[in-house]
């Protein structure tokens, strides 16, 4: 007789394995498979020759939904936070700037030319509708702003959190918040400001976090209480529509061919592969899906003596505009945030590369990648030796992009998704990349998965 589960999560990541701990926690009967040998996807942490690497995030930030999971998996005391006030650089003209983190040092900052901040004053007194076609963030800023907002802080902003291309990227999905509050108020500083006072809940200060002893530690302890339901090394073949409204799902683990019937199933797989084990029940789903664009990034991490760098690391980082002519989209300061990074005397920088404006890139060597990365930071840094420490990590399909027309893809989805009830999607490409972001959805997903099964 097939086993059957009132859930089935198909996906290891970050939020599959949220969804199928929140499941439980309800007291529902789920399960999660996870076709690679361990659950966490780009989250992973890797300790080797007295460095602590992160192979994918770095950090993440501070959310009411992240704190209340971290208490409940009993790890809130492992949690580490960056220096509050830690510098953020970008590089201009050779030359590390700070990014200016307030409104008094935006309009004294040299970053930015007087007829930038004069479009800043613009928008806070005058008043501006957004076109009703979906528009990039590179549009929306030479519109609203100025060429030069977009060249030296907003671009790298964006490799720095999507990896993306501002001249594809949607403002509307991967910012929401900008369009809103142009299109509710005529300004972005005054709908931004009246969105925060009716804001409900609790507010979260801007925190940047880490755990002491890795980012591995939360996938560690959801996959600790997740125990046996939680099944790695087992790889979906097929997916059926029953007559009864359940699924028949057939699986390979451990060299055997199984199957399991279930009453809602939760693909928090990537696009590709959710179009793929979709398309048998709907074409439509593959259509929709698949087209959905993935930037590859690579990240590097070299770790240097101390004595052997110039600049002082004080600070988060730094990020580069493509204008720089640099292949590198960026460095983190690892060991000048959290503890334990390096061994003593040594300093950890973690690099990336390629992103939606460079992607070849994420497909050379390791070692010319290390060479390409030590070579174009030295002279940023100062940096007077070879690294003494490297580690290259490549996700060929690392982040989501929210291009134009993205918004209406998930529009088209989510319409397909009425036809077929039972099944949910969860993932990175839904509400955002962020970790709070997957967390805050999968646990939304499985609020509607409880209710329909209680319906």
């Amino acid at each position: 007789m097939t086993p059957r589960v009132q859930a089935l999560v198909v996906g290891g990541g970050i939020s599959g394995l949220v969804c199928a701990y929140a499941l439980r926690k309800a007291g529902l009967d789920a399960l999660l498979f996870e076709a690679s040998p361990r659950p966490g996807g780009v989250i992973q942490s890797i300790a080797r020759d007295g460095f602590l690497l992160e192979l994918g995030p770095q950090s993440f930030s501070g959310t009411a939904p992240l704190r209340a999971l971290f208490q409940d998996l009993g790890i809130s005391d492992q949690i580490v936070q960056a220096p509050e006030h830690a510098p953020r650089y970008v590089l201009v003209d050779g030359t590390l700037r700070p990014v200016p983190l307030s409104p008094p040092a935006f309009f004294t900052s040299s970053l930015i030319d007087a007829s930038t901040k004069w479009a800043l004053l613009r928008d806070l007194v005058g008043k501006s509708v957004p076109p009703n076609a979906d528009e990039s963030v590179a549009a929306f800023v030479r519109r609203k702003f100025s060429p030069q907002l977009l060249d030296h802080l907003v671009g790298p902003f964006v490799s720095g959190v999507y990896a993306g291309d501002p001249e594809r990227l949607s403002l509307r999905s991967a910012f929401p918040s900008l369009h809103e509050a142009e299109k509710s108020a005529g300004s972005i500083i005054r709908g931004t400001l009246r969105a925060a006072r009716t804001k409900t809940g609790p507010r979260e200060r801007p925190t940047l976090l880490a755990f002491r002893d890795g980012n591995e530690i939360l996938i560690r302890a959801l996959s600790n209480i997740l125990g046996p339901s939680l099944h790695t090394g087992a790889s979906i073949t097929r997916i059926s529509a029953q007559n009864d409204g359940s699924f028949s799902v057939q699986f390979e683990a451990h060299g055997a061919s199984e199957s399991i019937s279930t009453k809602s199933l939760i693909l928090a797989t990537p696009t590709n592969v959710s179009a793929k084990l979709l398309s048998p029940l709907d074409p439509s789903f593959e259509s929709l899906l698949a087209p959905m664009d993935y930037a590859p990034v690579a990240v590097v991490s070299l770790g240097y003596p101390i004595s052997a760098i110039g600049h002082s690391l004080e600070g988060f980082g730094f990020l580069a505009p493509r204008s720089s002519g640099l292949r590198v989209l960026g460095t983190v300061w690892n060991s000048s945030l959290f503890p334990g990074r390096a061994p003593e005397g040594h300093a950890l920088l973690t690099s990336f590369v390629g992103g939606a404006t460079d992607p070849s890139a994420a497909n050379l060597p390791a070692e010319a990648l290390t060479s390409l990365i030590h070579r174009e930071i030295s002279p940023i840094l100062s940096i007077a030796a070879e690294p003494v420490f490297s580690n290259v990590t490549v996700w060929p399909r690392a982040l989501p992009q929210y291009n134009l027309g993205h918004g209406g893809h998930l529009a088209a989805v989510a319409k397909l998704m009425r036809n077929h009830p039972g099944i949910w999607l969860a993932g990175n490409y839904l509400r955002g990349p962020a970790i709070g972001s997957c967390v805050e959805q999968a646990l939304a997903v499985a609020d509607e998965v409880r209710e329909a099964l209680e319906k």
